[in-house]
């Protein structure tokens, strides 16, 4: 025969602080000692965004919601991706060009133009340094 099997999610209970309970909380955070994390730890605070929502309403700082940053930084960062995407297309379109240019001058030329090239250069490397 089949087994059945059947799951049951444990809900945690819910808890009600007091205002100055939360308040206090909140003045940990604010003075920098502790971090979220371990104010949850010390405290026995449940949920990730539970003292931040506390911060929010009792805090002195401005905690901005964080989907409208996160969002913002992802079109950001998406915006440059494309950016830098279309730059690295454009160069590499130049050096099939420039490769080609060179190709190209070589056979016409019969020499080998950045051999040329690199000599000249080090030959004014050394005029410099002189």
């Amino acid at each position: 025969m089949d087994e059945l099997s059947v799951s049951f999610k444990i809900k945690k209970p819910q808890y009600n602080y007091s205002e100055a309970f939360k308040r206090q909380v909140v003045l940990d955070f604010e003075q920098g000692f502790q971090n979220k994390d371990q104010l949850q730890l010390k405290y026995g605070i449940g949920g990730n965004a539970t003292i931040l929502r506390w911060c929010r309403k009792y805090g002195k700082f401005a905690y901005p919601k964080k989907s409208s940053i996160v969002i913002q930084m992802k079109d950001e960062q998406k915006a440059r991706i494309k950016q830098l995407e279309k730059q690295l297309k454009e160069a590499e379109l130049k050096i099939k060009i420039y490769d080609k240019l060179i190709e190209v001058t070589n056979r016409e030329l019969d020499t080998d133009v950045i051999k040329k090239i690199e000599a000249k250069l080090s030959e004014n490397w050394q005029q410099k340094e002189k």
